[in-house]
């Protein structure tokens, strides 16, 4: 794709994403609680009635917006893996310019219990077929679906190879409907004393384990004291896509999803974790000047599929990777 292309892809999907934001704030000024209500249980995930309205909102966008010469193969949560949505409708995978991986809502249950904010998070891919990967995405966006007391969310978008500069961040006043522009900035901080940097542990399962592993991390790296003081601060922010953005805008320091090995190494069987749809806008703090990479290292490999469990970790900054790097590799090997 030229620039003008992918700067083109890039204004499509940020229109996308604000037409998901405005139907699910009107409809939850009309439908309130019944966003609550569990409608589907997948291979992926829990499906919520305030997740059908925003895959409605999906699928209209598509039919009447997208660009018929630009034909895309859709992978959405919501879309089980091995069935086939393509615009325009009907159109063959192997016809397809583009695979476009979404999130219309990563943080649920954040949103239909107004407790934080949600995102919508999509990346764009040359199509490569069943080969397509997290690391062949060159469009990703992401846009807050704010709680029902903010009058402020944040769009941020970017298209690969842009750079820090070319990171597009929008401040929007849902009162008056202006947007500002402002420029998003990861931490310089050299160390995590006082500072916020997590392991996820979201739920019950696992949790004990990835304890363990935060546990002997900070030790090792002089963030604890025989005073017990607290030196880093933990926060369990339920959405990849939040944790991206407090990474994004300087509030983390590292975020670490180990769920997927973990899992694997208890026993355990269950679709609680980070799948490459929540992790799709990891392009946006790369190109900010953030770290994201595999647990073992290097760039982050999975599938652009709707089931594959992804574990990753995100940095601020280099100097703070290369501090963890080594001690969390350690402990992940030795079990904790």
């Amino acid at each position: 794709m030229t620039s003008q292309q992918l700067e083109r892809a890039r204004r499509l999907l940020c229109a996308l994403h604000r037409a998901i934001r405005e139907r699910l704030i009107r409809s939850r000024a009309r439908q309130g609680r019944s966003f609550a209500k569990v409608v589907a249980v997948t291979q992926a995930d829990t499906i919520y009635h305030v997740d059908k309205l925003s895959e409605a909102v999906v699928m209209e966008w598509f039919e009447s917006q997208w660009p018929r010469r630009w034909p895309v193969e859709l992978v959405m949560e919501g879309i089980p893996d091995g069935e086939v949505v393509t615009w325009p409708r009907g159109t063959p995978v192997s016809e397809t310019m583009f695979k476009c991986i979404l999130d219309p809502i990563d943080g649920t249950r954040n949103l239909m219990y107004d407790k934080r904010s949600a995102w919508v998070l999509t990346g764009l891919a040359p199509q490569r077929g069943s080969r397509t990967a997290l690391s062949d995405i060159v469009v990703a966006v992401m846009t807050e679906l704010p709680t029902t007391k903010q009058w402020r969310a944040d769009q941020i978008s970017v298209c690969k190879g842009a750079g820090r500069r070319g990171v597009v961040a929008t401040a929007m006043d849902l009162r008056t409907g202006r947007a500002k522009r402002y420029w998003p900035q990861p931490s310089r901080a050299r160390d995590f004393r006082h500072g916020f940097a997590s392991l996820v542990k979201f739920f019950p399962e696992g949790k004990a384990a990835a304890a363990r592993i935060e546990e002997g991390m900070w030790s090792e790296l002089g963030c604890a004291d025989a005073q017990n003081t607290a030196l880093v601060f933990d926060d369990q922010y339920l959405t990849t896509g939040g944790q991206i953005y407090e990474l994004l805008v300087g509030h983390d320091r590292m975020i670490a999803d180990l769920r997927p090995q973990i899992f694997a190494r208890l026993g355990v069987t269950t679709a609680l974790a980070c799948h490459p749809y929540d992790i799709c806008t990891e392009l946006i703090l790369r190109e900010a000047g953030g770290i994201v990479e595999a647990p073992e290292g290097g760039p982050l490999r999975a599938l652009l599929d709707t089931t594959t469990p992804v574990a990753w970790v995100g940095y601020a900054n280099a100097t703070l990777a290369r501090q963890v790097r080594p001690v969390l590799r350690r402990l992940m090997k030795a079990g904790g």
